[in-house]
């Protein structure tokens, strides 16, 4: 699927109900974040001044995700919590699943502000990397926001958000995460 059809699918997604916005496939993402259940310690590295044009500033983070299914798995809630030489992040996620859309939502909350961020919208593919398309705003501009999950292994897993600024021809990563599962208490 390009880029182009994607972003079109979003706009259609933000106007319309979610249902009305995607085709269903033959693959049923009911599951797909299973394999997240669970402790991780988690690295993450968050570019603090995207889309500025100016030198990268990088800021470095180290805790801890927990994940934990909600609704039988149709939901499901991240809690955050990372600390670096920058301060503390710490915030939760809630994942909803949309069955007639067979696609996820991904809702974003910082403890900071206690608001909510424009969710963004997608599905896996059958290789288990997730794309999710947002539009969101930032410094007073639209820009698009694309998140990608990639489950490298039942004790790994991989995140990227980029951003965009002229509709989705460059991206800007922005944030990178990367999730060890931690041993479960015995």
């Amino acid at each position: 699927m390009s880029i182009k059809s994607v972003l079109l699918a979003l706009g259609v997604a933000c106007a319309m109900p979610v249902a009305a916005a995607a085709a269903p496939t033959a693959h049923d993402g009911y599951h797909d974040f299973d394999f997240e259940t669970g402790a991780w310690t988690t690295r993450v590295r968050v570019l603090r001044n995207p889309l500025s044009g100016a030198t990268p500033d990088w800021a470095d983070y180290q805790g801890t995700s927990v994940i934990r299914p909600l609704m039988d798995g149709r939901a499901n809630l991240v809690e955050l919590s990372v600390a670096g030489t920058r301060g503390k992040i710490e915030g939760v996620a809630l994942r909803l699943y949309n069955p007639q859309a067979r696609q996820w939502s991904l809702n974003y909350a910082s403890i900071h502000d206690g608001l909510l961020t424009a969710p963004v919208f997608g599905s896996f593919d059958d290789k288990g990397r997730g794309l999710f398309y947002g539009r969101d705003m930032l410094d007073g501009r639209a820009i698009l926001v694309r998140f990608v999950i990639t489950q490298l292994s039942a004790t790994a897993a991989h995140f990227e958000q980029a951003y965009s600024a002229d509709g989705g021809a460059s991206w800007e990563v922005n944030w990178i995460a990367d999730d060890t599962r931690r041993p479960s208490a015995m």
